[in-house]
C-alpha cells in the first residue's frame, strides 16, 4: 500500500509541475509541401561562382589596369622562369583570371570579340563610373537606368574585353 501512495504523490507532483511549467513548443510536422522541391532528372548544373579567364597581350599592363582603374587586387600569381604568366585578380566575391598570351595563335589575333561580362555591385554606380573616368578611361556607356531594374555603365579593358557594372535600382 505504501508503494501505491508514494506513486500517487509522485504522479501528483509531476502533474502540478506540468501545470505551472511553460508550455513546450513542438515542431510542426513536416509536410510534403514544405519540403524541398523534387529535382527533375537529369539533375541541372548548380554553380556557386565563376572566374572568367582573359588572355591578354601585356600581363603587366592588364594587371595595372584592373588594379588601378577598376580596383581589383592580385590574389595569386603564376610565373615561369621568373616571368609573370598569369594573375588571379579579385574584387569582392568576383575573380578574374588574367593570362599572358603565348602568341601561338598569332600576334594579331583579336581579343574580347563577342564577349561581355556583366558584374553587379551594391556600390554607387555613378561614383564608380566617375572614379574610373578620373583615371583616364573613356566609358563605352555612361551610367543609365535600364528597363530591367538596374543602373549600369560599360567600359572596355586594354585588350577589348567588354565589362558592364551595374546595381539594382532603389525601389
Amino acid at each position: 500500500m505504501a508503494a501505491k501512495s508514494k506513486a500517487r504523490k509522485t504522479g501528483a507532483r509531476a502533474a502540478a509541475r506540468a501545470k505551472t511549467a511553460a508550455p513546450r513548443k513542438t515542431a510542426a510536422p513536416k509536410t510534403r509541401a514544405a519540403a524541398r522541391p523534387v529535382r527533375k532528372k537529369p539533375e541541372t548544373l548548380r554553380l556557386r561562382s565563376a572566374a572568367p579567364g582573359f588572355t591578354v597581350s601585356d600581363i603587366q599592363k592588364s594587371l595595372a589596369w584592373y588594379r588601378d582603374v577598376l580596383g581589383f587586387y592580385p590574389k595569386d600569381r603564376w610565373e615561369s622562369d621568373g616571368k609573370l604568366m598569369g594573375v588571379e585578380m579579385a574584387a569582392g566575391a568576383v575573380t578574374f583570371m588574367l593570362g599572358q598570351d603565348d602568341w601561338k595563335k598569332g600576334r594579331g589575333r583579336v581579343k574580347g570579340e563577342g564577349f561581355r561580362i556583366y558584374c553587379t555591385t551594391a556600390q554607387d554606380v555613378d561614383a564608380l563610373a566617375a572614379r574610373i573616368k578620373a583615371r583616364g578611361v573613356v566609358l563605352t556607356q555612361e551610367p543609365r537606368d535600364e528597363s530591367w531594374g538596374m543602373r549600369d555603365f560599360a567600359l572596355t579593358d586594354p585588350d577589348g574585353y567588354k565589362i558592364t557594372i551595374g546595381a539594382d535600382l532603389e525601389k
